[in-house]
């Protein structure tokens, strides 16, 4: 199996991060990933709300936020184990996606 990509911080572009929180779901992912005492693998994720979200579609989901440099994979097993890479992202683009994550929690409340 090939290593999975992570790109590096100076590798990041904007386009691909607006591209990959483009999907509420990948937001609503990197969100519990953001606030997620330890890494999370796909499994936690197969209920989005009302709903359940075949694990072929997660996997695309978390293979775009990690190609965008959002999160970072590491195989533990069969498993990926997934963890926020906002913090290390903040110094390249500083307050970006906070706003982003919180501009969608805006949004839902006032749907």
């Amino acid at each position: 199996m090939r290593p999975l990509y992570h790109p590096p911080l100076e590798e990041m572009t904007v386009q691909s991060i607006l591209y990959a929180l483009s999907d509420p779901v990948r937001v609503r992912i990197l969100a519990q990933l953001k606030h997620a005492g330890c890494a999370q693998n796909c499994s936690a994720f197969t209920r989005m709300g009302k709903n359940k979200l075949p694990k072929s579609t997660l996997s695309q989901h978390f293979k775009i936020l990690r190609e965008a440099g959002l999160i970072r994979s590491e195989k533990k097993g069969v498993e990926l184990h997934n963890v926020s890479r906002c913090r290390e992202i903040k110094k390249k683009f500083g307050p970006m996606i906070e706003a982003i994550l919180k501009a969608y929690v805006r949004e839902a409340e006032n749907h």
